[in-house]
């Protein structure tokens, strides 16, 4: 594993750990639990953070530390344990996302103009939860996906909800933004434009925006996931960014 790499799977493993509700360590792995979000997967999960945990043995760890839930989530960090763990998980009933690791520079970023902005949770609220309404999911749990970035402000030494703003200053677009001086590390997490916004250049503002404040910070690299299978792979790429990792996550069906 390549230094860049070790240091982004700690800087995962820690932010998933801060903002925690509760935290169970295991044998390889930990548990994330919040009760104040119970249908999050990202707040209610089993992290596998070591490349020696047995596969064979997550199944009853996700159990063990998360107690009765209708569907386990298991994240596994290191991408060779996934890839072994995959047809023993399978077998247990769990199917298998495989995300990217993806990098740039922040060396000469500067801000767009215009640019993204920091905003408060309050700013972001409505327009959060109307997107996940629209994307279908019924009002608890669009909810629960709206405040869960309470917790987030928890994860890293620095976290901004970027947003940009329409000239009559409806939100059209966000995305988090977390800067880690101490890893050198920032990462770019959830960019998401409104429907009603898309096509207009906002996103290339927010990536801009997270590149040129992790430059500022003194942070020389900014990393971000993106699903092996859907299109913003593509759309990062073209943006600089280079693929250097792969982390897979089961869900039980």
């Amino acid at each position: 594993m390549s230094d860049l790499l070790e240091r982004v799977t700690a800087f995962r493993a820690a932010f998933a750990r801060c903002q925690a509700a509760e935290t169970i360590e295991l044998s390889g792995a930990f548990t994330v639990h919040d009760p104040d979000f119970p249908r999050s997967q990202e707040h209610n999960q089993l992290i596998v953070d070591s490349s020696d945990a047995d596969p064979a043995a997550l199944p009853e760890l996700a159990a063990q530390g998360l107690g009765p839930r209708q569907q386990y989530r298991i994240t596994v960090l290191d991408e060779a344990l996934g890839e072994r763990a995959t047809s023993v998980l399978a077998a247990a009933g769990y199917e298998r996302d495989t995300d990217l690791i993806l990098v740039r520079e922040t060396a000469g970023c500067t801000l767009p103009e215009p640019a993204a902005h920091p905003v408060e949770l309050a700013e972001l609220r409505a327009a959060v939860f109307r997107q996940q309404l629209e994307w279908g999911l019924d009002e608890d749990l669009a909810r629960q996906l709206t405040e869960r970035r309470t917790a987030r402000l928890r994860g890293a030494e620095k976290v901004f909800f970027l947003a940009v703003r329409t000239p009559d200053g409806e939100i059209a677009a966000w995305a988090d933004l977390y800067l880690d001086r101490t890893s050198g590390l920032a990462q770019l997490e959830d960019l998401v434009t409104a429907v009603p916004h898309r096509k207009q250049g906002h996103g290339d503002t927010l990536l801009a925006t997270g590149l040129a404040l992790a430059a500022a910070a003194g942070i020389p690299q900014l990393f971000l996931i993106a699903d092996v299978t859907d299109w913003p792979r593509e759309w990062y790429s073209c943006r600089g960014f280079t693929e250097f990792g792969r982390s897979h996550s089961f869900l039980n069906r």
